[in-house]
């Protein structure tokens, strides 16, 4: 049975990935001891690591030994305030930092961190699309000092996209789609020709479980879809097939698709549960 550590994992990729994992691996998970109440223990394979501060998280991990760890805490924010800026450079590099400087002292073999194509904003590399995405390229850069430092161990990048599934609690536009034809309340579309590059968590949890088994070079790789979802299409068949009153407004008609970045698709792996076929399932179950 190997042995993970995942940092976020309460968040909506880290507990897809938690509750994928859980059955066939010994999982520990970062939890900061003010919201230490609210968590359960799923399951006997479960452990917390609960860290008062980074000092304390600092000791903490020097204690345990793990095979690998999957990095995905976060602070996601569209658009920051001024009061937002310790908070996305303390949770988006100071935590994972402490990860990074403790991954020898862990015995630890593979490092994988969630990066995002916001990073590269409509396929133009290095040009973050805001301040979240800037302290994901920063940490990065701090990731590749570790690489070249610890050479025995592989470090993988993996970017993703617009994600939907399971647990999501987040505002992002596929959710508020769903609650609001759960609603009947109107559906604010920014353009009746949106594209978005989508990515069920179910896909994203696969590319996980490849990393694991699979003996692949480290580096950057493309958790992306190959194809885009046009959102007046789907929204079209949940009204024509299968006669979902649904109250839509668009705010325009200009062509709004993102280049992505090319980068490697991950070895091994190719999205099974991403098409029309499936958001469409999720939107009305």
């Amino acid at each position: 049975m190997k042995k993970i550590l995942i940092t976020g994992s309460n968040g909506f990729v880290g507990r897809n990935i938690l509750n994928e994992l859980l059955s066939k691996h010994k999982i520990y998970v970062t939890v900061r001891k003010k919201f230490f109440s609210k968590r359960k223990k799923m399951d006997k394979n479960l452990s917390f690591i609960v860290f008062k501060n980074y000092s304390d998280l600092n000791i903490k991990l020097k204690k345990i030994k793990v095979d690998y760890v999957i990095h995905c805490a976060t602070n996601y924010l569209k658009a920051h305030k001024s009061d937002d800026i310790y908070d996305l450079i303390n949770t988006n590099i100071t935590f994972g930092n402490i990860i990074l400087e403790n991954l020898n002292k862990m015995n630890v073999k593979k490092f994988i961190n969630f990066s995002t194509v916001w990073q590269d904003f409509d396929g133009k590399e290095n040009l973050p699309f805001n301040l979240y995405s800037a302290t994901k390229r920063a940490f990065e850069n701090i990731i590749r000092y570790y690489e070249n430092k610890l050479t025995k161990i592989n470090f993988y990048n993996l970017y993703i996209g617009d994600t939907y599934g399971s647990y999501d609690n987040r505002n992002k536009i596929i959710n508020v789609i769903k609650t609001n034809i759960n609603n009947n309340k109107l559906i604010n579309i920014i353009s009746k020709n949106l594209f978005l590059n989508l990515l069920n968590v179910l896909d994203i949890t696969i590319a996980i479980k490849v990393l694991l088994k699979k003996n692949i070079k480290s580096g950057n790789y493309n958790l992306t879809n190959k194809n885009f979802i046009k959102i007046s299409k789907v929204l079209n068949i949940l009204r024509k097939k299968y006669n979902f009153k649904i109250s839509l407004k668009y705010n325009s008609n200009k062509v709004i698709k993102y280049k992505i970045l090319k980068l490697k698709r991950l070895p091994h792996w190719k999205p099974l549960n991403s098409d029309t076929t499936d958001l469409i399932k999720f939107l009305i179950n």
